[in-house]
C-alpha cells in the first residue's frame, strides 16, 4: 500500500511537470489602490501564477527548455467595489540558438484592463466560454505568446493559437469591459492587435517573425554576416507592410520591442548594411528616427 501511495504521488508530480507550458513571471501591483488589502492581492497573485504555469495551454508536450518564457505585470490603478481598472505590461522572450542570449519578441502595454474580482473568487476558465474577464484576458495573451513564439521557430507555426485568440476576442464583443472592440480606444487595443495579425494583407508580419529569429538571430553565433543579412531582409518585410499602411499597432509594438537590438546588430554591419538599416527604420519608426543614427556610432 505504501509503495502504491508513493507511486501515485510520483505520477501526480510527473503529470504536473508535463502540464506546464510556461515559465511565466506574474506580478500584481496594487499600490495605487487606497486601503489596499495586501494579503488579498498576494493571494490573487499566487493564484494567477498557478493558473498560468500549472495549466496545460499547448497541444504539444514541451520539454523543460522549450517552455515559453514571459512575464505579466498587472498594475491596478483604480477600484470601484469589486471592479478594478489598470494596465498590463506583457513581455515574451525567446532563447537564441547556441548562445546565452534571450531576445524580447514582444514587449508592450495593454492600457485598458478591467475586471471584477471579489476576495476568494476562483480563477475559472474554459475554452469557448467567457467565465471571467480576468481569466479571459490572461488566456488571450498566453495564446498570443504561444502563437508568436511558434511563429519564430516555424513559418506560420502559431496559426492554431492565433485562432484561439480570435475566439476569445469574438466572445468578448458584447463585454462591457474595454479593449475588445474595433471602435474603442483608437487602434491600440486587443481588437486591432488581432486584426493586424490575422489580416492577410499584412501576412509579412508572420514572415518577419520567422525570418528575423529563425533565419537571422539563430545563426548569428555561427555566421554573424549571414544572420545580419537575413535580419536586414526581415526589416524589408516590415518596410513593405509599412508601405501598404503606416502606423499599424503591431508595427509600433515590434519596432519598440526590437529597436535597441536592431541598433546593436547593425553597429557591427558593413557601411552599406548600416545605411540600409537606418533608412528602413527611420521610415517605419519616424517618431524615433534620430535614435537609429546610433547605428553609425562606434561602440566603446
Amino acid at each position: 500500500m505504501k509503495k502504491l501511495i508513493v507511486s501515485l504521488f510520483f505520477l501526480a508530480a510527473v503529470l504536473q511537470i508535463w502540464a506546464q507550458d510556461f515559465r511565466c513571471s506574474i506580478s500584481l501591483n496594487s499600490q495605487k489602490i487606497s486601503g489596499t488589502n495586501y494579503e488579498k492581492f498576494n493571494a490573487l497573485q499566487q493564484e494567477l501564477y498557478k493558473f498560468v504555469n500549472d495549466r496545460k495551454w499547448c497541444q504539444y508536450t514541451l520539454k523543460m527548455d522549450e517552455r515559453i518564457e514571459c512575464s505579466i505585470l498587472i498594475n491596478l490603478e483604480s477600484q470601484s467595489g469589486d471592479v478594478y481598472k489598470g494596465t498590463m505590461q506583457l513581455q515574451l522572450q525567446r532563447p537564441v540558438f547556441k548562445s546565452n542570449y534571450k531576445t524580447s519578441v514582444l514587449n508592450f502595454q495593454d492600457k485598458y484592463i478591467q475586471f471584477n474580482y471579489a476576495d476568494g473568487d476562483p480563477l475559472e476558465y474554459a475554452e469557448g466560454s467567457n467565465l471571467s474577464q480576468l481569466t479571459s484576458l490572461i488566456a488571450f495573451y498566453l495564446n498570443l505568446f504561444l502563437a508568436v513564439d511558434f511563429n519564430t521557430f516555424s513559418l506560420n507555426g502559431g496559426a492554431p493559437y492565433f485562432a484561439k485568440c480570435q475566439d476569445i476576442l469574438n466572445l468578448n464583443q458584447s463585454a462591457v469591459e474595454p479593449g475588445w472592440k474595433s471602435f474603442e480606444t483608437g487602434q491600440s487595443n486587443r481588437y486591432w492587435l488581432m486584426e493586424n495579425f490575422t489580416n492577410a494583407s499584412y501576412s509579412r508580419f508572420h514572415d518577419f517573425l520567422y525570418q528575423y529569429h529563425r533565419l537571422g538571430l539563430d545563426i548569428m553565433s555561427e555566421s554573424p554576416d549571414m544572420g545580419r543579412a537575413a535580419i536586414l531582409e526581415a526589416l524589408r518585410l516590415l518596410q513593405q507592410v509599412n508601405q501598404q499602411r503606416s502606423a499599424l499597432y503591431l508595427m509600433t509594438i515590434l519596432v519598440q520591442t526590437k529597436q535597441q537590438e536592431i541598433i546593436e546588430i547593425f553597429r557591427e554591419g558593413s557601411p552599406s548594411e548600416r545605411q540600409q538599416a537606418i533608412q528602413i527604420m527611420k521610415q517605419i519608426d519616424p517618431s524615433n528616427a534620430s535614435k537609429y543614427d546610433a547605428i553609425n556610432q562606434q561602440q566603446n
